[in-house]
């Protein structure tokens, strides 16, 4: 996935993105990291500061649904306007999330898959009742 420039009025391909793999997160770590140098904004990217702004980021997607009622969560995404916005703060969300993972030498994916292998010995899928 190449990231177009703000100016290019181009939009990223999102219909192949999400079948790249691991290589889509590290390719967008770059890209963060990259932003960030251009602007010579290393400086200000500590851990405590990157979680900080993740809070922030959270908070601005929380307050987009916080009166809505579970079926106009569901159907958000719906109205073009409201929509531009979730996916506005997804990105930053996911952004400061990545600057983080950066910083501290996370693999964000991997660290998915241990928490994954750990949620499912602490929460086992129900067996399905014996047959007779």
């Amino acid at each position: 996935m190449t990231l177009p420039s703000p100016d290019s009025g181009a939009a990223p391909d999102t219909a192949s993105d999400t079948t790249r793999g691991p290589d889509v997160l590290a390719e967008l770590t770059g890209a963060v990291r990259a932003f960030a140098a251009e602007r010579h904004w290393e400086p200000f990217h500590t851990p405590k500061n990157l979680v900080m702004a993740l809070s922030v980021e959270a908070s601005e997607l929380v307050e987009i649904f916080q009166w809505m009622t579970p079926e106009q969560a569901a159907g958000v995404m719906a109205d073009r306007d409201v929509g531009e916005h979730v996916r506005e703060e997804v990105a930053d969300v996911l952004a400061y999330l990545l600057g983080l993972c950066d910083v501290l030498g996370i693999d964000p994916a991997q660290a998915l898959r241990d928490k994954m292998v750990k949620n499912a010995r602490k929460y086992p899928a129900p067996q399905a009742p014996d047959e007779d």
